[in-house]
């Protein structure tokens, strides 16, 4: 099966990681509608990024997931729904939790129903590795316990649970993808590798939260391969499909790497108000994707050392994007 000349959707296609699904389903030949959460400025967010040619050949539909008549309009006519909207940041999940749930959770049963009701062909529903927790055992398969330690992974279990609800239920065909710690160009500086690399760009110290944890950094362009083998293949409905690189890299190293790259060692601070609560951070993620490797024909291409040069060549490029109490550039 090909996705070329398919109608698909994918919410939260303004998103870093949904504006490369995007763009990455136009190049393949699909027939793209998107919807990026509206706000007044009018703007798409990260598909504002994306060549022109691809852009143009995008359907944008502004819109909020937790809004069902908005939903159902938007899947009306799609054979495939690729699920990425949510919120994501983990630190604002401890001081909003309603909003998470009504997004997450919510906004993912109002995408269940719309494609249930109107009889897609294939859901992919967007998970995340902090579900896992702290691991039990590395690296992490699909079996691995699921062990909430903040609100947002609280909110990402409930949804992953209701899609396969849907599935065992009533037939939705529904893939749950796991990806690990995904970066690359167009991430915000809320996420990691973009943090540590705009205040090195910026010159000065580097401000962190702890540098003691361990990540599976997954470049984007992997991740959307990933998540396009999954929609295309056979007998993985009801399956939860993980996508990592199989490398544990502690956020120290990656500042360490970041640096090297940069010709400096970089002046690392640990800041308390950038760390989480002491119990609900987690200290280790690394990914098996053997399932995926087996059942989708799939692997990643981009190696951290690869992916971080790209992300800095664009951050670089895109210094006036990048502002925070700790850095300017």
């Amino acid at each position: 099966m090909s996705l070329e000349g398919k109608r698909v959707l994918v919410t939260g296609a303004g998103g870093f990681i949904g504006s490369h699904l995007t763009e990455a389903l136009v190049r393949a030949g699909a027939e793209v509608r998107a919807v990026v959460h509206y706000n007044s400025r009018g703007d798409c967010g990260h598909l504002g990024s994306v060549p022109a040619e691809v852009r143009r050949a995008i359907e944008v539909l502004p819109g909020d997931v937790r809004d069902r008549s908005l939903v159902r309009r938007a899947v009306e006519g799609r054979q495939h729904v690729f699920h990425l909207a949510a919120l994501i940041g983990i630190p604002y999940s401890y001081h909003a939790p309603q909003s998470y749930v009504e997004t997450n959770i919510v906004g993912t049963l109002n995408v269940l129903e719309a494609c249930r009701d109107l009889g897609v062909e294939r859901l992919l529903q967007t998970s995340t590795s902090e579900v896992y927790g702290t691991a039990q055992y590395t690296p992490i398969d699909e079996r691995h316990p699921l062990h909430a330690q903040s609100p947002y992974a609280a909110s990402k279990i409930g949804a992953d649970q209701l899609a396969y609800s849907y599935y065992a239920a009533f037939g939705v065909p529904a893939v749950i993808v796991r990806p690990f710690n995904t970066f690359g160009p167009r991430q915000s500086a809320r996420a990691v590798i973009p943090t540590i690399i705009a205040q090195a760009l910026a010159g000065g110290e580097v401000h962190l939260g702890s540098t003691r944890p361990v990540r599976d950094f997954l470049f984007v362009a992997d991740n959307a391969r990933g998540f396009m083998a999954a929609a295309e293949a056979a007998g993985v409905c009801g399956e939860v499909l993980n996508l990592g690189t199989g490398r544990g890299v502690s956020v120290g190293r990656v500042a360490e790497l970041i640096g090297k790259r940069l010709g400096r060692e970089l002046i690392i601070r640990s800041d308390a108000d950038r760390q989480r609560p002491e119990k609900s951070e987690v200290f280790e993620l690394v990914c098996s994707a053997e399932k995926a490797r087996q059942r989708l024909a799939w692997q990643p291409q981009c190696s951290l050392e690869e992916g971080l040069e790209q992300t800095i060549a664009w951050i670089d490029e895109h210094r006036a994007e990048y502002h925070s109490e700790h850095y300017s550039i």
